[in-house]
């Protein structure tokens, strides 16, 4: 990893919540995204370092792939990651583009080969339209890596696909075929546990107290 560049200035806030600072920076080598834990609250500063450090471990699994943020530096304290040009598929939505959504799914793919799991791709924001119309993944914080072909992760796998195909189910709905129809009808043991026992609680922590929008970015469903 690259050391920290002295004269970084920030170009625009991205983001901010109880986990860190997202922002735009500009450095000598150019543009880059920078995650910054420094004004976090002594209380959360252990759960928002875990974050941070769970998206780094993931990046590090994802060097060379195509189309995901590339790990720049990790010192405990900030990330920076690649600046990818794009705008969130909720603010540049790619309808009735199922070339989108074909290179969307190889692209899926070539992360679980690397043995990573996103595990959070429901939501728009983390699916990015580049400039040049194609697909690209962000926001890896609850990323899980393991064995590819292990039962669990070929479950996680399952559920990040049932998760694009929901989007391409908005976005292209004459494009569904007969196999995705039934994969999307398929809901997992892991799904059903976790709408059964943490969800509710996920959302009055995330939302009543840290005031944490978890669907932030999500379009309009059917």
């Amino acid at each position: 990893m690259q050391a920290n560049p002295p004269d970084a200035v920030e170009v625009q806030a991205l983001k901010s919540d109880s986990f860190g600072r997202i922002a735009l920076m500009r450095g000598g080598d150019g543009l880059f995204v920078r995650r910054d834990l420094v004004h976090v609250p002594l209380w959360l500063r252990l759960p928002a370092w875990w974050l941070a450090r769970r998206e780094a471990r993931g990046l590090q699994a994802l060097v060379g792939v195509d189309a995901v943020p590339q790990l720049l530096r990790w010192d405990g304290r900030r990330l920076d990651r690649s600046f990818l040009d794009g705008a969130a598929m909720y603010q540049r939505p790619p309808r009735g583009d199922l070339a989108y959504f074909r290179l969307a799914r190889r692209r899926l793919q070539a992360l679980h080969r690397r043995g990573l799991a996103h595990n959070d791709l429901a939501k728009e924001a983390n699916w990015l339209v580049l400039a040049d119309g194609t697909p690209a993944i962000i926001d890896f914080q609850l990323a899980v890596r393991g064995r590819p072909r292990s039962r669990w992760m070929r479950l996680l796998a399952r559920e990040d696909l049932r998760h694009l195909l929901k989007h391409k189910r908005t976005y292209c709905p004459g494009a569904i075929t007969p196999i995705e129809r039934r994969l999307l009808k398929r809901k997992s043991w892991l799904r059903e546990l976790w709408f059964a026992t943490g969800k509710r609680a996920y959302r009055f922590i995330t939302r009543r107290i840290l005031h944490w929008e978890d669907n932030e970015g999500r379009g309009p469903k059917p």
